[in-house]
């Protein structure tokens, strides 16, 4: 579907691609991963054309229709749904060229194309992506113009799926999604009938949807079969045995110089000096393994205070008179670790706002102690940063008194080193802007934090520092996000906000998965479910989960016996990589070091096999369960 050959391209002095080869395969779904300003997005722009490469070439198969996720927001008086509607441009124009044809014939093959393009249907094929990204039937005929920039992007990815390219490139499609769209979206791109590849930071979707990933490092495309979690431990691998070839392959050259330092000089031992200055030149050399420095967050620890830390009862919330949210009955304690869920404006903000005092209630108690200290943290935010001023600068104006170390030591604990701290906000990028969020918030040492969609414009590193910190800080922590990995890792008590009520579920994220995948085939069915964590859903949900282990229990047996076997065939790699690392064998007859090559190859042919049937195996598990 795409290769990429040689390419080269620089930027500003500085070279993002260097000699950069990667082919993807037709029907693919491609995870292109590395840190932030490694060139995804710029990879993007040239396979779009819309940069020039320095060298090399990148080809698409002819005739293959190429999309991507509109960088901008649509605008207009358009509906949802016929904005959506257009994005499919063929049917567009032969329903217009339709309208006004006479030519009989012609207007034959109009009809028999819409037909085999399912253009009748489009219709609902586009309000189902629409209600998936969040938009109810009401919601799709209104106009673009009545959202707000964050619900038009999601206009403009449900576009981008809908018009269903050969190839569709999308950019962070979860950043301006809540985590039921994002559910939803997963289960979506899953399914995917085209080719894919996505620029994410979120591990769950990359697991949940990649069969391969691109990784940018050093100014190259590595390729990698398998999902995030499978890159990362092949990667980590790969880095252990470069390693350690490198540290033996140093030895055997300082061995090697020794020999020739100690001899070149006598002319008994000068034939034997000089093949061995040969032997060092012919030799090609492992590279050093360099790895970036890893990303750390620490949030410091606040002293302890009795609890609950905030109670509330019989509380009411809302804007003058419009009520948002009824019934709450509350209690935080120190060691709370709460994610709360539901969709977009059903009360997660408004909640989050009562907790942190900045909204108070219309009706009820709230009640907290006098030393209890809150953070919080909301991306937006970042627009209140000082773009002229440096982290320093904020920090010190909110520490006022305290001595620069401290200052300083307050900002190191979020990355901020010397030469950082003293950089203008202008020039930081979205994810240090972030960093620097959290460490104004967190200056005070809080008891509780509230996080507001906190992983946006962190990478994938990033995210994992965070969720390092967050389950070393002993205060509590109130959680809304879009990202299941963090959800998963960080919050032991998850709570539904919706139909005007905050009510604990008593399941993990996989149950609401199963909830929400519920309400949408009845909402398709004309019926209504209930969010709740009741016992009937419990059992509903139990049952489903048992049905479904058993379905799927073919095809995963398939794929765990072929992951096994491609796991057998890299442990015969490293064994045979490790005696090819042997600085005696190149000493001893070549027949054995032949027979060793010939097997390194006969190995890789078959990985090579091996991974294409668990890719095989994979991908069928995974239809299943989209």
């Amino acid at each position: 579907m795409l290769h990429i050959n040689d390419l080269t391209f620089r930027y500003g002095g500085r070279t993002i691609f260097e000699s950069a080869t990667v082919h993807i395969s037709a029907g693919q779904r491609v995870g292109l991963v590395g840190r932030n300003g490694t060139g995804k997005t710029t990879l993007f722009k040239l396979i779009l054309g819309e940069l020039h490469l320095d060298g090399g070439e990148i080809n698409l198969r002819p005739r293959a229709r190429l999309g991507r996720l509109a960088q901008e927001a649509p605008e207009g008086d358009i509906s949802l749904i016929d904005c959506v509607l257009a994005a499919d441009t063929e049917r567009t124009e032969l329903f217009e060229e339709a309208e006004t044809c006479t030519d009989g014939h012609r207007i034959a093959e109009i009809h028999e194309r819409l037909l085999a393009i399912d253009a009748h249907s489009a219709p609902s094929r586009a309000a189902s992506i629409l209600s998936g990204l969040g938009f109810n039937a009401e919601a799709q005929l209104q106009s673009v113009s009545d959202f707000s920039g964050g619900w038009r992007m999601r206009v403009a990815l449900a576009a981008s799926l809908f018009a269903s390219p050969d190839l569709l490139l999308l950019d962070e499609p979860t950043n301006h999604l809540d985590l039921e769209a994002t559910l939803w979206l997963q289960s979506h791109l899953a399914a995917y009938p085209g080719t894919l590849v996505v620029i994410s930071h979120d591990r769950e979707l990359l697991n949940e949807v990649a069969t391969r990933i691109i990784h940018l490092e050093g100014g190259k495309l590595n390729a990698y079969g398998g999902n995030y979690d499978r890159f990362e431990a092949t990667r980590r691998a790969r880095m252990e045995l470069q390693g350690k070839a490198f540290v033996k392959q140093q030895e055997q050259r300082k061995k090697i110089q020794s020999f020739i330092d100690r001899f070149k000089a006598k002319a008994t031992k000068a034939a034997q000096a000089q093949s061995r200055v040969k032997m060092l030149e012919r030799m090609d050399m492992v590279v050093p393994v360099v790895e970036d420095k890893a990303m750390s967050f620490d949030f410091p620890d606040p002293d302890p205070l009795s609890p609950p830390i905030i109670a509330i009862d019989h509380g009411v919330a809302g804007y003058g008179d419009k009520v948002v949210l009824r019934g709450l009955d509350i209690r935080i304690d120190m060691d709370s670790r709460i994610a709360l869920l539901g969709a977009n404006g059903n009360g997660k903000s408004t909640l989050a706002k009562v907790l942190s005092g900045r909204l108070d209630l219309l009706e009820g108690q709230f009640r907290k102690p006098s030393k209890l200290k809150i953070g919080y943290f909301a991306q937006h935010q970042t627009e209140e940063l000082r773009l002229d001023e440096t982290p320093f600068e904020h920090m010190a104006m909110l520490m006022k008194g305290l001595p620069e170390a401290k200052v300083r030591a307050q900002l190191g604990r979020f990355g901020f080193e010397q030469d950082r701290a003293n950089v203008k906000v202008s020039s930081l990028s979205g994810g240090e802007k972030s960093r620097l969020l959290f460490a104004l918030m967190s200056r005070e040492a809080p008891h509780l934090m509230i996080l507001d969609e906190p992983t946006n414009h962190l990478d994938i590193d990033a995210r994992e520092a965070l969720v390092s910190a967050l389950n070393a800080y002993d205060g509590a922590v109130i959680l809304i996000s879009h990202d299941p990995h963090l959800i998963e890792l960080t919050a032991d008590n998850l709570w539904l906000v919706g139909n005007g009520e905050v009510k604990p579920f008593d399941g993990d994220l996989a149950a609401y998965r199963r909830l929400l995948l519920d309400m949408a085939r009845d909402a398709r069915r004309g019926g209504k479910t209930e969010v709740s964590g009741d016992a009937a859903t419990r059992k509903a949900d139990r049952k489903a989960a048992a049905e479904a282990r058993a379905q799927l229990a073919p095809l995963r047996k398939t794929a765990q016996a072929a992951e096994k076997a491609l796991d057998d065939l890299h442990k015969k790699q490293k064994q045979l990589e490790a005696q090819l690392a042997d600085p005696a064998l190149y000493r001893g007859p070549s027949a054995k070091l032949t027979e060793l090559r010939r097997q390194e190859a006969d190995l890789a042919r078959k990985v090579d096999a091996a991974e294409a049937t668990w890719l095989e195996a994979q991908e069928a598990l995974e239809a299943a369960q989209a």
